[in-house]
C-alpha cells in the first residue's frame, strides 16, 4: 500500500530558485527510507510541506487515509508550567480519552441494562487493551530509560530544558504515541552512543514506515533499506542502505563520466569533418556547404549528456611539527567537578606519539570538560596534567567562535594568520571557498563553514597534536567526508570527542570510554571495543543466571487433541467474525466518505479492529501450532 505519494512537487522561496523542482517519489507502507542531499537542499522543506506545517507551489501530495504522521524536529508549545512527565502524557491522549468513557460507560451500566452501553464498553476495552493501555507507564518507563531521560529530568519543567534535551524528550512522545508513520530529521544530534544504539533497536521492531533524514551514516546502514537524495530539487533513488548508495552513486558518476567523454570525443571528430567541409564549400563545392550545415545539427543534437560535478577534495594538509620524545600528555590523579557534581575522580591517563584516541560516553558525562582541561581552557580541581616538552596543540571546538565575526574570510586569514590577501585566497580556495564566498562575513556562516575555516586556520600553523569535539555534528555528509579527508592526511598524534561511529571507527585506535567517573581504556578500533564488552556481558552472564536445563519437554494439555481441536475451530470462527466486520466496516467508510467526522470515528473503529484481528491470528497460529505438535 502507498503511504506517502508525491508527484511534480515544486517550492521556491524567492521568484526564480525553486529549492524543490518537480520532485517525485513514494513510499510504501512499512519501508525504511533515508533522505539524503546537502543543507540547504530542501530535506526538511519537505518535511513541513507532509506534516502540513508549509505549502507548496505545484504538485500534488497524498498521505494515505487515516494514517498518522509524526515529526521530530517540530517541538510543539505546551502550555506554561508543563513538566516533562506531562509532555510524554501527552502522547496517551486518545488512550486517556477511552480511560474516561470506560469509566463514564461503568456509571451509566449500574444503572442501566442497555445492551448497546455493554457492547460499546466491550469495544473500547478491547481497543484500550490492544493499544496498550493498561501497559502505558511500563512502556513509558522503557523508552525513557533507552533515550537516557531519567527520573529528575521527568520532574523538570519542559521549558527550561536545553535544545538537545526538548529534541529527546519529544522523540519519546513521539515514539510513545505509536504513529504510522516516522519523520526523523537529525534523529541522532541530540542522542549519546546509548540512546542512539537503544532508538535502532526500536526502530528495528517499529512495525510503521520511517522517513529519515540522517547524516549519521552508521545509523542509516542499521537502519534504512531504501535512500532517496534530494538534488538539484530532484529525487535520485538507491535501493539499499548507506553503503550501497556510496558505492552505486560513484558507479553511475564514473558511468556518467565516461558517457560524457565519449560523446565529447564524438563530437570532436564530427566538428573537424565539419569544418572540412565547410574549407571545400569556400572552394566552390555548394553541396559540402549544406552537409557542413546539416552535420553542425546533428552535433548541437548530440549535446544531452552534461558534464557530471563532484565535490572538490582537500587540497592541501596539516603543517605538522615533529615530535622530540613519544611524550605527549600525562595526567596524574586528574579531579574535575562542578559544585556538588563530581565529573571524574584520580584519572591516571597517557598518550605517546602516533596515538588516535577516540574519547566516548554518555552526553553528560563529562567529555568535553576532560578535553577543556588538556587545552587549558578550564583548570583542574586536583592532580597534575604534563605535556611533552615539544608539544604544540591544535583544537576544533564544538562551537566554533571567532573574535571578530564582522570581518570578512579574506580578512580574518589576512588579520589572524599575517598572510597576504593572495596567499589568503589561496588558502581558502584550498578548502572550498571560491569566488565571491572569500568576501562573506564570518557571522553569516553556517556551522559546517565555520569548521571548515577554523582547520583552514589550523592548517597553516605547526601543530603534532590535534584535538576535535565533536567535528562532525550538525554537519551534512559530503561536509562530514571533506573533513574527514582532511583528517585522514593528517600523521600526528589525534584525540577526539565523537557521537559518529563511522568517524570512530574510521579514525579510532585506541578507545577511552568514560563513564561513573572513571575512563576504560581499550587498544583497537571500536568495533573491536564493542566486539570485547559483548564478550563480557556474555561470560557475566551465566554468573548471574541459573543453568536452565537444554531441553524441557512442554507438559501436556488435559483433553488431548480434542480439547485443542475445539480450541482451533473457536480460534477459526472469531477470526472470520472479525473479518466480517472488517469487511461491513470498510463498506461504512465508502457511503460516509463526504463526511469528516463520521470518518474520523470509522476509521479508529477500524485500527481498533485491525488491532484484535492481529491478536486472533496470534492465538489461532498458536494453537494450530499446539495441535500440530500433538498430532505429531
Amino acid at each position: 500500500m502507498i503511504e506517502i505519494s508525491v508527484s511534480g512537487l515544486v517550492k521556491e522561496y524567492e521568484v526564480g530558485s525553486r529549492i524543490l523542482d518537480g520532485l517525485t517519489f513514494q513510499i510504501d507502507t512499512g519501508e525504511r527510507v533515508g533522505l539524503l542531499g546537502k543543507n540547504g537542499s530542501g530535506k526538511t522543506t519537505l518535511f513541513r510541506i507532509l506534516t502540513g506545517e508549509v505549502d507548496w507551489d505545484e504538485g500534488d501530495v497524498v498521505i494515505a487515509p487515516g494514517k498518522r504522521l509524526g515529526l521530530i524536529s517540530q517541538i510543539p508549545v505546551y502550555p506554561a508550567g508543563y513538566t516533562v512527565e506531562d509532555v510524554l502524557d501527552t502522547a496517551f491522549g486518545r488512550l486517556r480519552a477511552m480511560e474516561r468513557e470506560m469509566e463514564e460507560l461503568a456509571l451509566r451500566m449500574g444503572q442501566d441494562s442497555d445492551p448497546a452501553l455493554l457492547r460499546r464498553y466491550d469495544a473500547l476495552s478491547t481497543a484500550f487493551e490492544a493499544g496498550g493501555g493498561y501497559d502505558a507507564q511500563t512502556g513509558k518507563n522503557k523508552v525513557c530509560n533507552g533515550l537516557s531521560i531519567p527520573q529528575a529530568m521527568r520532574e523538570q519543567l519542559f521549558d527550561e530544558l536545553s535544545g538537545g534535551e526538548k529534541t529527546r524528550v519529544n522523540l519519546a512522545r513521539l515514539i510513545l504515541e505509536d504513529t504510522d508513520v516516522l519523520l526523523l530529521d537529525e534523529p541522532t544530534n541530540h542522542l549519546d552512543l546509548h540512546a542512539v544504539e537503544w532508538l535502532e533497536e526500536y526502530l528495528s521492531r517499529f512495525k510503521g514506515t520511517v522517513l529519515a533524514i540522517s547524516h549519521d551514516r552508521y545509523f542509516l546502514d542499521r537502519v534504512v533499506n531504501r535512500v532517496i537524495e534530494i538534488q538539484d530539487g530532484k529525487a535520485e533513488f538507491y535501493e539499499g542502505n548507506y553503503t550501497f548508495y556510496a558505492i552505486e552513486k560513484e558507479r553511475r558518476y564514473e558511468e556518467k563520466l565516461k558517457q560524457y567523454e565519449k560523446e565529447q570525443a564524438k563530437i570532436e571528430q564530427l566538428e573537424k569533418a565539419a569544418e572540412q567541409l565547410r574549407v571545400w564549400a569556400y572552394s566552390g563545392m555548394d553541396k559540402t556547404f549544406r552537409r557542413a550545415k546539416s552535420m553542425e545539427r546533428r552535433i548541437e543534437r548530440m549535446r544531452t549528456v552534461d558534464k557530471p560535478n563532484k565535490d572538490r577534495k582537500l587540497e592541501m594538509g596539516f603543517g605538522e611539527r615533529d615530535f622530540r620524545g613519544d611524550e605527549v600528555l600525562t595526567a596524574k590523579g586528574l579531579t574535575k567537578g562542578f559544585g556538588d557534581r563530581m565529573l571524574f575522580r584520580d584519572l591516571d591517563l597517557e598518550i605517546v606519539g602516533g596515538e588516535r584516541i577516540g574519547l566516548i560516553g554518555d552526553n553528560g558525562t563529562g567529555k568535553s570538560t576532560l578535553i577543556k582541561l588538556i587545552t587549558g581552557e578550564e583548570p583542574a580541581d586536583g592532580g597534575k596534567l604534563r605535556m611533552g616538552p615539544t608539544v604544540k596543540i591544535g583544537y576544533l571546538p564544538q562551537v566554533i567562535h571567532f573574535d571578530h565575526p564582522e570581518r570578512t574570510l579574506v580578512d580574518t586569514m589576512i588579520y589572524e594568520q599575517d598572510c597576504t590577501a593572495q596567499s589568503a585566497r589561496n588558502r581558502l580556495a584550498a578548502f572550498n571557498f571560491r569566488g565571491e564566498d572569500v568576501f562573506k562575513r564570518v557571522s553569516v556562516l553556517s556551522g559546517g563553514e565555520r569548521s571548515r575555516l577554523r582547520l583552514c586556520m589550523l592548517m597553516d600553523e605547526k601543530i603534532n597534536f590535534l584535538i576535535l569535539d565533536e567535528p562532525t555534528n550538525h554537519l551534512d555528509i559530503a561536509s562530514r567526508e571533506w573533513i574527514e579527508g582532511a583528517v585522514e592526511g593528517y600523521d600526528g598524534v589525534l584525540l577526539f570527542v565523537s557521537h559518529d561511529r563511522y568517524f570512530i571507527d574510521r579514525f579510532a585506535t585506541r578507545i577511552w570510554e568514560l563513564q561513573d567517573g572513571k575512563i576504560t581504556d581499550f587498544r583497537g578500533n571500536y568495533q573491536e571495543y564493542q566486539a570485547a564488552k559483548a564478550r563480557r556481558a556474555q561470560q557475566q552472564a551465566p554468573a548471574a543466571q541459573p543453568t536452565r536445563p537444554e531441553h524441557k519437554e512442554k507438559p501436556k494439555r488435559p483433553g488431548g487433541t480434542k480439547t485443542l481441536e475445539k480450541e482451533v475451530a473457536a480460534a477459526e470462527r472469531a477470526v472470520a467474525k472479525a473479518e466480517e466486520q472488517m469487511f461491513e466496516l470498510t463498506e461504512q467508510i465508502h457511503e460516509a466518505s463526504s463526511d469528516y467526522l463520521k470518518l474520523q470515528e470509522l476509521y479508529e473503529q477500524r485500527e481498533a479492529l485491525e488491532e484484535e484481528i492481529l491478536k486472533l491470528y496470534g492465538t489461532w497460529e498458536k494453537l494450530s501450532a499446539e495441535l500440530e505438535e500433538a498430532r505429531g
